[in-house]
């Protein structure tokens, strides 16, 4: 039977490879012409269709109810203009999706252009399997509605000019060469996905005469236009080709689907899109000579088509049966689909079989692995671990026999119920299950669940399945889940509900046995189910699933039945799902008894009860399982194997003769097996724990915990004192100049920095002060005074002002012309001025600025005022009290435009800044807390994308990148015009930062694969990083170390890079366990470099001084951006919508705001209210530097911008 499955196996392989390496011909392409049920587009040179669409067509950001079909090899978006308009131009200036496009000709009557809107099962097929093969990662689509366009045998135009010489080599039909090529677009409601095949045969030409000039045919997908406030501008576009003759002959010879000549893309999504995707699978299988084979497989009655994940061939054989056994078949499940049987399988790339790994060490060194109520076992081999006699698991876990056992997680993901395009949420619902083990009773309870998806959910007794087999009630030489695997292992299953193939996805990650000895599980729910109306019942019939097992891989697979009962008393039909799993788990290899464990067990589940609640939004399960024969056996008369023996909840069964059994005790109980109580260790052990430490009694067991000031020692039993740190800095030990010449910044552990304060030079442990007084510092008229860390200008006799600016005639200062003009006098007489009653008069300084507190003379009232004499929000208070107000320090007035009725100033203190579409929100902190109720937009940007938000705590100035019209630009927070910083030379600019000391922005862009950085106006810029990178996206700045961090979501390396800052001694930070490392920040009090990850869905932590790596959280959706403030982590969420906060130091998730527009949030940033402390080497006289000074941690670099070509300027490397 082995030789029969190998010879399957090679043979489906071959088959496939074949089908998948072999050319394209036109009997491959979506079925066309009059015989499909075309229409046909009139024959001519440049002619359009307008065609009307049944279902709307998602493009870029735009949804389309008609198109126009043109015979140019294209469709648009909106009527073509001439052909001179676009011709031999790409991107054009309209919406376009260019399958081959150049100027064609249909007139001859040889050519023709057919199209059809289809929505067939077997179109709708085809078109998912395409979609699919080319996104292996992505859920899977199921298309609601296919378009296909075919242009066949198009030639091209042919010119007076060139006469017929272009088409002189012999075509397909004659003399004249011609293309074909076939559109399909598949759309699934909230997404479209462009189709392209092209035959190899079919691409008989790749260039068209246009004028006196040959012109490449080009393919590809264009915006169009996008109307600006002023001015239009080209849109974004994707080109598939490029100018050369062989990016055309390539479309029929590669793939970006796993299928030679067919070409996938996501063209558009709702609400938002970003660009166009292409498919994921770009490598072919190797063509081979054909395997011998012993018959023919199409009369195979049990023949299965391979099929094909993420780019790999998976095969499943048939199974043939020994004689007088139930047949039992590797993958039972099959879609309802009689006359076309496949198997589905569960992708591989989403299970994770490292979970514990056991080497090959011995005993000795490996002993403190095992489970505390383990032996440890040495091989031939290595080691494994065996649970002691009253207990049970794989020896890495091992619990009491007989105890109950909990199950406690999260849920997460999405479902959609019936036909509704809106999905259900899961957003970390608890997941809580008890099952008395010693009669195999499981029970299961969600919360949270609204009553739009409690009744649908109820047919999934599933979701709690696998804890009742992993607990299930053994029948006699069979083993449940736990016994043999443990507590640590992935599963993942599928269901297809007939007879309406709503598909869903079960993904669960258990974890383990915790302290509390409650096993651990996450679980995430992904696709559709059928409805189940409101207030009906369910009722689940009774099942059996065949478990097989092998070598880290136990599947199973079944076909369940269930009844609705409607609200009215009728009975609606039965309904059946099938279902398939896979579990993985890491197993002891060493171990040779181990290899004899049952291939093949039958886990037996009946009296389901299921049941919503829907005043308590809770869904409820519970089930009796057994494990056992797949053959079903003798009867089993014993109590211990049927669950009717009466023993108590904590107490195991054990059989004797024939129906004679005993209850006894599980592990730390005590009883006669009928009531078992809890032994209380603490009690009757004393100094069970040792020195300083106390034990806490729980049900079953106990556990040792270490007093206040001391933790366990790395044997875990010992509690040892824990060393407290010391701040240096607050003690006065560092070694710092004094203060008023350094500053001592302490960094965790018995680490600090030392930094000289602005005005002086040096490491920070000995300053000395700059003389700033340079040549052209004060006005001409002035005379410079150095002092110890600064410097003053003073006018000379005869002239007014403040030094840096000096006339021979006095100009009023802004506060002394608004006093002067209300009292209605320019010259004090010899008493001064008289105030009239009742008024407000400005109070002014000696230079005739604005004193920063203003108060009204009659009433008593006092407030704050800025540097112009507006009050400042929020400071105003009654008679009696005076608002504390902040110096001004002498320096002018701002000087910008006025506040726009769409930009709305920020009040005092800090704020969350993010990203949403085309508008920048805030939301207030208090404390650490977000002020939700206070949350608003502060800009609005129409039509734009905004991705990455910086902010500049000097200027008071918002920072973005915007990825329609390529661009970064800035506003004032206090309100203000958006004004263009860069407009030119970006292509997908995303993540943002600024150093704020050194007046710099940097700025990765994910297309051109590079860091640059720039003056803060844009007017110096230097690419600093531009090789390694694949997807960069975040990037943080630490200005007072001089350091850059940044983040590389490259699906196949994905990284975490450093350099300083001006992009020298670069080098990979975290490399290992990342997914997509999506958002980054950096907390400069604890020297910690945060992540999110949307791939591995974590958020970590890396102690740059230590370079230790620990997890904060885990289980997090789809993270964006990340921001940090004091003990909390903020980021923003795309599937939840939302920002939600976490608290770093509990690992736990503090808070979560959902703005009330319902959409991708993208960057986010923290708006401090005043700038954090720390200098640098370019924060005073831009360090000496004629252009970009870059900071390091040692100095600083003089760099000259990319443009800087006789200039004058001068480059100097770290150091100073």
């Amino acid at each position: 039977m082995a030789w029969r499955q190998r010879a399957w196996l090679i043979c489906a392989s071959f088959l496939a490879m074949v089908a998948s390496a072999r050319s394209l011909t036109r009997g491959d392409f979506f079925p066309y012409g009059p015989s499909a049920g075309d229409q046909q587009l009139d024959a001519g040179d440049d002619r359009t269709h307008t065609l009307e669409l049944e279902k709307p067509v998602l493009f870029y950001d735009g949804t389309f109810n008609s198109i126009f079909i043109n015979t140019n090899g294209f469709i648009a978006t909106a009527d073509p203009k001439s052909e001179s308009t676009y011709l031999g131009k790409m991107p054009a200036p309209f919406g376009m999706i260019a399958v081959l496009h150049g100027d064609l000709d249909t007139s001859d009557a040889e050519g023709k252009v057919f199209f059809r809107q289809d929505g067939s099962p077997d179109m709708l097929r085809r078109a998912a399997e395409h979609v699919n093969r080319a996104f292996p990662d992505d859920q899977e689509v199921s298309p609601t509605n296919v378009l296909v366009i075919s242009w066949v045998d198009v030639a091209r135009k042919e010119h007076d000019s060139t006469g017929d010489s272009v088409d002189k080599k012999a075509g397909r039909h004659g003399g004249r060469l011609r293309n074909t090529f076939q559109l399909a677009i598949a759309s699934v409601g909230t997404s479209s996905y462009a189709i392209m095949l092209y035959a190899t045969d079919g691409i008989q030409y790749t260039n068209i005469p246009v004028g006196e000039n040959s012109v490449i045919l080009h393919a590809g997908f264009s915006k169009g236009l996008v109307r600006g406030f002023l001015f239009s501008s080209q849109g974004p576009y994707y080109r598939t080709t490029n100018d050369e003759d062989a990016s055309i002959s390539a479309l029929a010879e590669q793939t970006n689907s796993g299928l030679r000549g067919v070409w996938v893309y996501e063209i558009g999504t709702s609400p938002y899109f970003t660009n166009v995707a292409p498919g994921e699978v770009s490598e072919l299988p190797t063509e081979a000579p054909p395997p011998a084979s012993s018959g023919n497989t199409e009369d195979a009655p049990d023949a299965r088509r391979v099929v094909y994940t993420n780019g790999q061939q998976v095969v499943y054989p048939p199974f043939e049966p020994d004689e007088e056994q139930i047949q039992v078949e590797p993958v039972q499940y099959q879609p309802h689909q009689p006359d076309n049987p496949e198997v589905v399988v569960v992708d591989d790339t989403d299970i994770n079989v490292d979970v514990f790994a056991y080497n090959l060490g011995t005993c000795a060194n490996n002993r403190n692995k095992c489970s505390q109520f383990a032996d440890c076992k040495d091989h031939s081999s290595g080691y494994c671990c065996h649970c002691r006699p009253g207990f049970y698991g794989n020896g890495i876990q091992c619990v009491a026999e007989g105890k109950p056992q909990r199950m406690n997680g999260k849920v997460h993901g999405q479902v959609y119920v019936g036909n509704s395009p809106t999905p259900e949420k899961f957003n970390s619902n608890d997941l809580h299950s008890y099952v008395v083990v010693n009669d195999g009773r499981s029970y299961v309870a969600i919360s949270d669940i609204p009553p739009t998806l409690g009744p649908s959910l109820m047919p999934l007794s599933a979701l709690g399945g696998v804890i009742g087999w992993a607990f299930a009630l053994e029948q006699p030489g069979f083993k449940n889940g736990f016994s043999i695997i443990g507590g640590v292992f992935t599963r993942q299953a599928e269901i297809t509900f007939l007879p309406g193939n709503e598909k869903l996805t079960i993904k669960q990650e258990f974890k383990g046995i915790d302290e509390h000895d409650h096993l651990l599980v996450s679980t995430t729910l992904e696709g559709r189910v059928p409805e189940v109306p409101r207030d009906s019942t369910v009722q689940v019939e009774p099942y059996s699933e065949i478990y097989q097992y092998s070598s880290n891989l136990i599947t199973s697979s079944s076909t369940r039945k269930y009844a609705v009962n409607l609200a009215d008393g009728t009975r609606d039909d039965t309904r059946t799902f099938q279902w398939r799993q896979t579990i993985s788990f890491q197993g002891c290899q060493h171990d040779e008894s181990a290899r004899d464990m049952r291939p093949t067990q039958m886990l037996s589940v009946d009296q389901v009860f299921v049941m919503y609640d829907p005043n308590n939004e809770l869904i409820r399960f519970a089930m009796s399982n057994k494990i056992g024969d797949i053959n079903g056996g003798q009867p089993e008369e014993n109590p211990c194997f049927t669950g009717r023996h009466g023993c108590d909840t904590n107490a195991v069964c054990r059989p004797g003769e024939g129906t004679q059994f005993t209850c006894q005790c599980a592990s730390g109980f005590t009883g006669d097996g009928r009531t078992c109580y809890d032994i209380d260790e603490c009690r009757e052990i004393s100094e069970i724990c040792g020195l300083h430490a106390i034990c806490n009694n729980q049900p079953g067991t106990f556990r040792c915990e270490c007093v206040n000031g001391y933790q366990f020692d790395s044997d875990g039993q010992t509690c040892v004192e824990v060393s407290q740190p010391v701040d240096a800095c607050e003690d006065g030990s560092h070694t710092c100049d004094i203060p008023e010449r350094a500053q001592c910044s302490y960094t965790g552990g018995s680490s600090y920095i030392c930094s000289c304060l602005p005005g002086f030079i040096g490491d920070g442990r000995v300053c000395q002060d700059i003389d700033e007084c340079q040549p052209g510092r004060c006005h001409q008229d002035a005379v410079c005074y150095n002092t110890q860390g600064s410097f003053t200008c003073q006018c000379r006799p005869g002239y007014y002002g403040d030094g840096f600016y000096c006339s021979p005639e006095r100009t009023k200062p802004q506060c002394e012309t608004h006093r002067d003009s209300l009292l209605g006098v320019t010259v004090y007489g010899p008493r001064g001025p008289r105030p009239p009653v009742g008024q407000y008069i400005p109070t002014c300084d000696e230079h005739g600025n604005y004193e920063p507190m203003q108060c009204h003379g009659s009433t008593g009232h006092c407030w704050c005022v800025d540097r112009s004499g507006q009050e400042i929000p929020g400071t105003h208070s009654g008679p009696g009290s005076r608002p504390m107000c902040i110096d001004h320090g002498g320096v002018g007035p701002l000087v910008g435009p006025t506040p726009r009725p769409d930009v709305h100033p920020l009040p005092p203190g800090t704020h969350l800044l993010y990203a949403q579409s085309g508008r920048i929100e805030h939301v207030p902190l208090e404390g650490y807390d977000m002020k939700k109720d206070d949350a608003k937009a502060i800009l609005h940007l129409p039509e734009k994308v905004v991705i990455g938000v910086a902010y500049d705590c000097v200027d008071k100035m918002i920072y973005w990148t915007e990825i329609t019209s390529p661009s970064i630009s800035k506003a004032s927070i206090q309100g203000g015009e958006p004004v263009a910083v860069i407009r030119s030379d970006l292509q997908s600019p995303e993540g943002i930062a600024i150093d704020h000391l050194g007046r710099t922005i940097f700025w990765t862009d994910s297309v051109m694969d590079r860091i640059e950085v720039a003056s803060l106006d844009g007017s110096q810029r230097r690419v600093i990083v531009e090789s390694g990178l694949v997807n960069p996206r975040a990037i943080i700045v630490d200005p007072p170390n001089g350091n850059l961090y940044w983040a590389d979501w490259n699906r196949d390396a994905p990284k975490i890079e450093t350099s300083y800052m001006d992009g020298s001694n670069r080098r990979v930070l975290v490399k290992d366990d990342l997914g997509l490392p999506n958002g980054l920040t950096y907390d400069a009090h604890s020297s910690l470099l945060c992540w999110a990850d949307a791939g591995t869905h974590k958020m970590e932590c890396t102690n740059l001084g230590r370079g230790d790596r620990r997890q904060i959280m885990e289980g997090i959706q789809y993270p964006f951006g990340v921001t940090s403030f004091g003990r909390n982590i903020y980021y923003t969420d795309w599937q939840r919508d939302a920002v939600v906060a976490v608290d770093r130091y509990t690992g736990r998730e503090s808070d979560e705001f959902q703005p009330q527009k319902r959409s991708k949030l993208y960057g986010i940033t923290t708006a401090y209210a005043q700038c954090p402390s720390g200098q640098n080497y370019c924060a005073v006289n831009n360090g000496g530097c004629t252009h970009l000074c870059l900071a390091t941690p040692n100095g600083r670099s003089c760099k000259c911008p990319d443009n800087a070509v006789g200039v004058g300027c001068v480059e100097r490397d770290s150091g100073y």
